[in-house]
């Protein structure tokens, strides 16, 4: 989580969080912030920013759009509910022959 920190003024910091790179990326990402005469916090601030927009573009592009909904994306809620009707709906499956391991736990102490 990240942490939040207070000014001398009073007014709330931005959250901080903490990175471990490794020290070939972090080379990296100094190169690239140095080309863009940024600091290595904005650049990966930035990075960071750039990265989750796409993630969460390809993710609305990915959800399905129910009929009747008017073009807004299925929330995970109502697919899981979805799912659950539809297994109900269908025969019940059988399991695949016998577990393959089975541990029997001895009770301690004696």
């Amino acid at each position: 989580m990240a942490t939040r920190q207070t000014s001398s003024s009073g007014r709330p910091k931005s959250p901080r969080i903490q990175v471990v790179l490794p020290e070939e990326l972090c080379e990296r990402l100094a190169a690239l912030a140095d080309a863009e005469a940024r600091t290595v916090s904005n650049m990966a601030r930035v990075l960071i920013q750039q990265g989750v927009e796409r993630l969460e573009r390809q993710r609305q592009q990915e959800q399905p759009v129910e009929p009747g909904r008017r073009g807004l994306p299925a929330s995970a809620a109502e697919r899981w509910r979805e799912r659950l009707e539809q297994q109900g709906r269908e025969a019940p499956r059988r399991l695949r022959g016998a577990p393959r391991r089975v541990r029997l736990l001895r009770p301690r102490g004696g």
